[in-house]
């Protein structure tokens, strides 16, 4: 399995790329402002072809290049759709600070021309890999997980059941915001003990911002984990 990821634009928002290797089609997770050219440099580096780009949730700088990046590929964008809006409307779901950061540019923003919407537990089987959907609300009311079985590279490696791309529900050591519109901390707390305590320790974790860690670190380390 093919993994790659960058951190894109002002706010560091980590885009995946994933396939079943070199010389395949692969999917796009959360390419924010900025992703496009990092997207386009791996896909011609590892010769692959996007069919879909995933979104965890629509805050722009998770999705501000979903659109450009669907429309090169001719990909199908998914997103839950408590979500949805965010993609034409992106300034609902964003702070006051965030916006005024954002005043005096042009920004238009639209939904790609194919968005299909996702379901909690849903089964994606895109690009030969095979996603699980948790719905996990609290950072906002559509933020997903997607979670897919992994294949090790090479003998000898780590042993790792699932990788999950976890958006901004769980980071090394802290966990999504809530006091955006549309968040709530205690439907959060909620996903996390719904979502993600249940998960096997060796679930490696792809957050939204930040480095990779793991159920089995964070169920010992993150203090936000603690008390559910």
């Amino acid at each position: 399995m093919l993994i790659a990821g960058f951190p894109a634009g002002p706010w560091g928002t980590n885009c995946y790329v994933a396939a079943t290797g070199p010389g395949s089609e692969c999917v796009v997770i959360d390419p924010g402002k900025d992703a496009a050219g990092g997207v386009a440099d791996v896909v011609r580096e590892h010769r692959l072809k996007p069919v879909a780009v995933l979104v965890t949730h629509g805050h722009v700088d998770h999705m501000w290049c979903v659109a450009p990046v669907a429309g090169t590929y001719d990909a199908t964008a998914w997103i839950h759709p408590a979500d949805r809006h965010l993609l034409a409307n992106p300034m609902a779901g964003m702070s006051r600070e965030t916006t005024a950061m954002l005043l005096g540019g042009s920004y238009e923003f639209a939904e790609p021309d194919d968005v299909r919407e996702l379901t909690d537990l849903q089964e994606l089987e895109i690009a030969g890999l095979r996603f699980v959907v948790d719905h996990t609300p609290g950072h906002t009311e559509g933020s997903v997980t997607f979670r897919t079985p992994y294949d090790a590279p090479s003998p000898g490696a780590a042993d790792v059941s699932e990788v999950m791309f976890s958006g901004d529900l769980l980071f090394a050591g802290s966990i999504g915001r809530t006091d955006l519109p549309g968040g709530d901390h205690l439907t959060m707390l909620q996903s996390l003990k719904s979502k993600v305590l249940p998960l096997a320790d060796d679930v490696v974790v792809l957050p939204g911002h930040g480095e990779q860690t793991s159920i089995g670190r964070e169920r010992v380390t993150n203090p936000f984990l603690q008390d559910l």
